[in-house]
């Protein structure tokens, strides 16, 4: 499992992630509870894309030094292609924590400190995931394969299902939480546990967090894959990576908003996950070049969104009235 990385960039990157991480914290702490507006949710979109797009500059340079140009041409097009991919399957997890949030009634102002919590726990999760999947790939290459097929099979089955609401009363997540643990019908501020008769139990909260991690976990599943058909150097998978998860709190009110606007991100994003599954299955016979595959997925993105925006008001229009 070796990677061109030098390591002092790899000790970069681990500090950067601690030092954003506390910052966010910091932010969130002295604000309090309250629903973050669409113009705050974009002013911290563009703060976490500069420091991505910082960090690959950097990247660019340690290896232009040590490797030249072409390399380090090559290995930052890889950066910002996992990161752009990363980044619209993003858009799936974003429409289902919605969707959970909005099961669970929870209001605008606490969604903020759950999400917080959801991205913590997504980047340990899967820079173990990753670590893990670069070693058996390194170990066992025709596990590409294996990938390549699966995501080809999801790609359909995210096609076939785009446009439909998750029924939440037959997630089996849920259900499991519901009964290894009693949890209050009403919520308690952004307190996880509260006392009703005496028993301390948990709220509604809580669940959410849980079932927000147990979706982020689902969905690496589909992404971290995805990344790996790019490129096999797990620095550049991890940190494309963790560096799309963590503006996803941003990422996630700023859409909110549009949510119905871009109803059509669905088809987009199983087209995605199709072309990318090709590209594993395909990498002995005919390795698509990085470029290629960057401006295929941004070809998709912006056809999709637009499709999405263009259709948007017609849709409206044809609704009944109420």
């Amino acid at each position: 499992m070796e990677s061109i990385a030098p390591l002092w960039l790899w000790v970069v990157f681990f500090v950067s992630v601690v030092v954003a991480l506390v910052v966010d914290f910091v932010v969130m702490r002295h604000q309090g509870a309250h629903a973050v507006g669409v113009r705050e949710a974009l002013r911290w979109s563009v703060v976490w894309v500069a420091l991505s797009l910082a960090f690959n500059a950097l990247f660019w340079w340690a290896l232009q030094g040590t490797h030249g140009t072409e390399v380090a041409n090559t290995r930052a097009l890889e950066f910002l292609t996992g990161y752009l991919i990363e980044k619209s399957l993003a858009v799936d997890n974003i429409f289902v924590f919605l969707m959970i949030f909005s099961y669970f009634a929870i209001p605008p102002e606490f969604q903020k400190r759950v999400l917080m919590i959801g991205i913590v726990g997504a980047i340990v999760l899967r820079t173990v995931m990753i670590l893990l999947g670069a070693w058996l790939i390194a170990e066992f290459h025709w596990l590409l394969y294996v990938f390549g097929a699966f995501l080809i099979v999801t790609g359909i089955k995210m096609w076939r299902h785009a446009g439909e609401a998750p029924d939440m009363e037959a997630n089996p997540a849920l259900k499991l939480l519901r009964r290894v643990m009693p949890v209050s019908p009403k919520l308690d501020g952004e307190n996880f546990f509260t006392v009703e008769n005496g028993k301390r139990i948990a709220t509604p909260l809580l669940l959410v967090v849980a079932l927000v991690g147990i979706t982020d976990v689902i969905f690496a599943v589909d992404s971290i894959p995805a990344i790996f058909a790019i490129t096999t150097d797990p620095f550049i998978v991890l940190t494309s990576n963790i560096f799309a998860i963590l503006g996803l709190r941003a990422m996630y009110f700023l859409l909110a908003a549009a949510a119905e606007k871009f109803h059509l991100l669905g088809y987009g994003l199983a087209v995605i996950l199709t072309f990318i599954g090709t590209k594993m299955v395909l990498i002995d016979v005919f390795k698509i070049p990085v470029l290629v595959s960057l401006g295929v997925v941004a070809a998709i993105l912006a056809v999709t969104m637009i499709w999405s925006l263009k259709t948007a008001p017609r849709i409206n229009r044809d609704r009944p009235a109420a």
